[in-house]
């Protein structure tokens, strides 16, 4: 059944929720003194976002034009969004920690008019470049350097701008709002491609609406819940929850201090929160630990309780009845440990939602283990976020659920899930081959990924097609790309393996050249040693360490390598690792060394 869109536009529905709901709470943020939420009224946001949008417009920004905002997660990030987007605009977003070359491209790429920027460190990434098409800089924060080039203004001063326009004439963005239609472009995200250059993925204002529809359809999102929502704005996973709180209504607290979340939880106290799979390990790896430093009795009871909540867990994913004796041994386990872990997670959660990247199964029944079930959902950037998921109170541990609204999904001839509807990108930006490559010729989008449908529907993610690996943080690594610098640095280089599919960090297998090691060795404490001696030397262990030093200050921090394993032979043909011309099986380097692998994640999860 076709999901009925009725909104021409974000902006429209932005608009029509704040009519809707004028005087609910819809936004807040931490006070200056960190003594708690200040809430904005959903007619003080869209106040706000019409100063700004109005201000944009001052600045020359017209339909699709875009605007890219490089900040960290906040509400100026969200105010600044809407603002571009009710201005006709299309934002460009860039992640905060994007190094100064890629924020470059990205800008340029893009065709970006105006650069919205956290602050003066952020705004320096671009400076000395190439840019003709960038006419200003806003700041969020700081004040605004006089001589700079292009010319800066602040945030604030831009909403007084268009304030004022907006004195003489109050109409001007309600008459912009009702020109913008739903295959106008919203939003343009860069997504890393095999090569590790960013592709700007075009996503136009009907999948975003479809976004917000779906989820509420869901029971995901409902009016009376309180979010928390600390995922990365620049990321199409928060975009996507932004149209769900926009259509459904959701009093949303947005904070991106991550130092902060575990600690705030408690104060905020949310119904709702979505997060990627590495902040539940974080709460697991916390929960265990602290567990297993307690020893005795303490520990003990732990083990118990989990161990009870998993038993009933596994009769409920397999449809049988839980006994009436399990069911009073869980009621104690809840209350002597899991309504702590509750607690600390602020007591009210209703719903946790993950995604961005796979969630372990271990996890995933921890947490239901302990009432607090994961719904696990999957989509990609070129998708908008978010295509299928497990509803509350029908979870299947191991699988990202049902697809969400009308979205078709079938599975190619090799295993690929193809996916076609109104959230499917229009395409990648200035990039016709590669975006026809990415479709199937009735229109599905490749996305990569293998996976099952089982015969209720729910999806089952089962291996990656794509050379690409993300992270349990949802950041896609490019890993060809830092292999291939890694060898440009280090000459004694054989061959590099970067790991880091759905794990919370990167690392990295080396092999080093026999004839090359030789040569390095001579003259030395090592020479004519056998190759595995020298190797697995400390002095060799120095020598590499060193370059992976030099590798790391040329990458993003969610690509750095933070742990190296020199192997002490090389990869082979013979042992089914290498192809015949040389490339390499990635899946079978990790099945051959999956002790050493294992090794440099040791203690990153601990087991119950």
């Amino acid at each position: 059944m076709a999901l009925d869109v009725p909104y021409r536009s974000i902006p429209d529905m932005f608009l029509k929720r704040v009519s809707a709901t004028p005087d609910r709470d819809a936004f807040a943020h931490p006070a200056p003194d960190d003594s708690g939420p200040v809430w904005l009224s959903w007619a003080q946001v869209g106040q706000r976002a019409k100063a700004i949008a109005a201000g944009l417009r001052g600045l020359g920004i017209g339909a699709e034009d875009r605007v890219a905002i490089l900040a960290n997660t906040r509400l100026d990030w969200v105010l600044a969004d809407l603002g571009v987007m009710c201005a006709g605009g299309a934002t460009t977003t860039v992640y905060p920690t994007t190094e100064p070359e890629d924020t470059v491209f990205i800008l340029s790429d893009s065709g970006s008019k105006v650069l919205i920027a956290e602050n003066a460190d952020q705004a320096a990434k671009i400076a000395g470049a190439e840019l003709p098409g960038l006419t200003h800089v806003v700041l969020i924060d700081g004040p605004a350097a006089p001589d700079a080039t292009p010319p800066q203004l602040t945030l604030a001063d831009l909403e007084v701008q268009g304030a004022l326009a907006l004195e003489s004439d109050p109409e001007q963005i309600d008459r912009v709002v009702a020109g913008i239609d739903q295959d106008h472009l919203a939003t343009l995200i860069y997504t890393s491609g095999t090569t590790g250059r960013p592709k700007g993925v075009e996503l136009l204002h009907a999948g975003w609406c479809w976004e917000g529809i779906a989820q509420g359809q869901l029971g995901l999102l409902l009016p009376e819940d309180l979010q928390y929502l600390w995922l990365p704005l620049s990321h199409s996973f928060g975009k996507t929850l932004i149209c769900g709180i926009i259509h459904v209504g959701v009093p949303t607290y947005v904070d991106g201090r991550l130092d902060r979340l575990v600690e705030l939880l408690a104060v905020i106290r949310p119904t709702l929160m979505c997060g990627a799979p590495r902040i539940f390990e974080k709460v697991y790896n916390r929960a265990v630990t602290t567990a297993q430093n307690a020893g005795g009795a303490k520990a003990r009871i732990f083990a118990w309780a989990v161990q009870t909540g998993k038993r009933k867990v596994s009769l409920e994913q397999e449809g049988r009845p839980v006994s009436a004796g399990l069911r009073i041994q869980y009621g104690l386990a809840e209350r002597l440990v899991f309504s702590k872990l509750q607690a600390r997670l602020g007591g009210r959660i209703r719903v946790l939602v993950s995604g961005a990247a796979p969630l372990s199964r271990e996890i995933a029944h921890f947490f239901a283990a302990a009432g607090l079930p994961i719904s696990e959902g999957y989509g990609l950037t070129e998708t908008s976020a978010g295509n299928f998921v497990n509803r509350p109170g029908a979870l299947k541990i191991g699988t990202v659920g049902r697809a969400l609204g009308d979205l078709e999904c079938r599975l190619d001839s090799d295993g690929e899930i193809l996916l076609r509807g109104m959230p499917v990108m229009r395409g990648y930006h200035n990039l016709p081959a590669e975006t026809s490559e990415a479709f199937t010729p009735d229109g599905f989008f490749r996305t990569g990924d293998i996976g099952e449908l089982d015969e209720d529907g729910y999806l089952r993610i089962t291996d990656r097609k794509k050379d690409l690996v993300k992270t349990s943080g949802g950041k896609y690594i490019s890993p060809s790309l830092i292999e291939g610098r890694f060898k440009a640095l280090c000459p004694y280089t054989s061959q590099v393996v970067v790991v880091g599919q759905a794990r919370n960090y990167c690392t990295m297998l080396v092999t080093l050249d026999e004839d090359a090691m030789t040569t390095w060795a001579a003259g030395g404490p090592l020479e004519g040693r056998p190759y595995a001696e020298i190797v697995g030397s400390p002095e060799v262990r120095a020598m590499v360490d060193g370059y992976v030093a030099e590798l790391n200050e040329k990458l993003n921090r969610w690509e750095t390598i933070k742990k190296v394993t020199v192997l002490t032979r090389d990869l082979t043909v013979e042992d089914g690792e290498l192809t015949p011309s040389m490339k390499i099986k990635r899946g079978a380097v990790e099945q051959s060394f999956k002790g050493e692998i294992d090794g440099m994640y040791q203690g990153t999860l601990a087991q119950i």
